[in-house]
C-alpha cells in the first residue's frame, strides 16, 4: 500500500482534520507503544499500520 493510499483511507475514516491528529497523538500497543507517525518512521509498512488501525479502531480493512 502506498502512503498516499494510507493517508487517504485515514482521512476518509477519521476526517481530513482529525486523521493527522489521531496519527500523531494516539499511542497503540499493537504498534509497540507507538503512534502511527512513529511506526511509519520506524519502518513499519503503511499496509501493516493500516491493519493495526483497522483492528484497533474497528474499521473495515478494505474501507476506502
Amino acid at each position: 500500500m502506498r502512503l498516499t493510499v494510507f493517508w487517504q483511507r485515514m482521512a476518509d475514516h477519521f476526517g481530513a482534520a482529525y486523521a493527522d491528529s489521531f496519527a500523531r497523538d494516539h499511542v497503540m500497543a499493537e504498534l509497540g507503544g507507538r503512534t502511527v507517525h512513529q511506526a511509519l518512521d520506524a519502518g513499519w509498512s503503511a499496509k501493516e499500520v493500516w491493519r493495526v488501525v483497522c483492528s484497533s479502531m474497528d474499521v473495515p480493512y478494505d474501507k476506502q
